[in-house]
């Protein structure tokens, strides 16, 4: 429950000023997040700049220079500010923009915390072939916690919502991962699981040394597989929700799902070949799911 007071810390410029924040680091993004935000009534739209600008800010602390130490502390200093908000006293632009949102929209604390969580596992050390076991909390952490905060901040109030979120965080997730294979070994980071590696033979967990052997496709097709079940599980649930509040997460689903067939066509041997949607096809998904 939201402490009493929430909205005390904050006057009428300072919202004003958070808001503007938030728009920003939304905007400035160009996320395909956005595609499915703007139909949002301002409110919830606002919420879910907020909460974006949140996991952005987050994310770059573990994604940034630095060493281990250094980005353990800024996520530290996350979790007191998380705090901080709960109690209706936040410091940053940030959390200031989610005073309302908490309040007006439930928002759980436990999935704020859950994303840093997900970003320590990132900055304790670059994850190298993780366990299926580590995979599926990563994707559950940094994925699957913000699909939980977005249908809050939709309006979503079914009992199928939650299991939607989680779904779908996964299936955009290991979208993310197998798009992002060639920048993230650039980092020194490889998420594909170490079972389905070794299922294949490969014993390596050098990332570009994975990337170059030719067993690779191999493992990308099987997450590929899992990604997909997780699309058809997310289009299972939305089918029991209403669909206006579900605009966003139904206008995501088919941009990602999109983009995984995209990658599928491509395959796994050219990664230098980027793989993204053009504006125009992801206009056209957004005002064929969006009504």
């Amino acid at each position: 429950m939201t402490a009493p007071g929430v909205l005390s810390a904050a006057t009428p410029a300072d919202a004003e000023a958070a808001l503007a924040h938030v728009r920003a680091v939304a905007t400035r993004s160009g996320s395909s997040f956005l595609w499915g935000i703007r139909l949002l009534p301002r409110p919830r739209r606002e919420a879910m700049y907020a909460i974006y600008a949140f996991c952005r800010e987050v994310d770059d602390i573990a994604d940034e220079g630095g060493s281990p130490a250094e980005k353990q502390r800024g996520l530290a200093a996350w979790r007191e500010e998380i705090e901080r908000l709960y109690a209706g006293r936040p410091t940053q632009p940030t959390s200031r923009a989610l005073l309302r949102p908490v309040r007006d929209y439930a928002l759980p604390k436990d999935e704020f915390l859950a994303v840093i969580d997900g970003m320590e596992m990132d900055a304790r050390a670059d994850i190298r072939a993780p366990l299926m076991a580590d995979f599926r909390l990563y994707c559950r952490r940094v994925a699957g916690a913000v699909g939980v905060l977005s249908v809050h901040a939709f309006g979503a109030t079914e009992p199928e919502a939650r299991a939607l979120a989680l779904a779908e965080g996964d299936a955009l997730q290991i979208t993310n991962i197998l798009r992002d294979l060639a920048e993230d070994a650039r980092r020194g980071r490889l998420y594909l699981p170490r079972e389905l590696l070794q299922r294949r033979g490969i014993e390596s967990d050098d990332p570009l040394t994975v990337l170059r052997d030719p067993r690779l496709p191999e493992v990308c097709r099987e997450l590929a597989a899992m990604a997909e079940q997780r699309f058809a599980e997310a289009a299972r649930l939305m089918a029991r929700c209403r669909r206006g509040p579900m605009r966003p997460a139904r206008i995501m689903l088919a941009v990602y799902r999109r983009l995984l067939t995209r990658l599928q066509r491509r395959g796994w041997r050219e990664l230098g070949e980027e793989v993204r949607l053009p504006k125009a096809e992801k206009l056209w998904i957004a005002l064929r799911n969006g009504f």
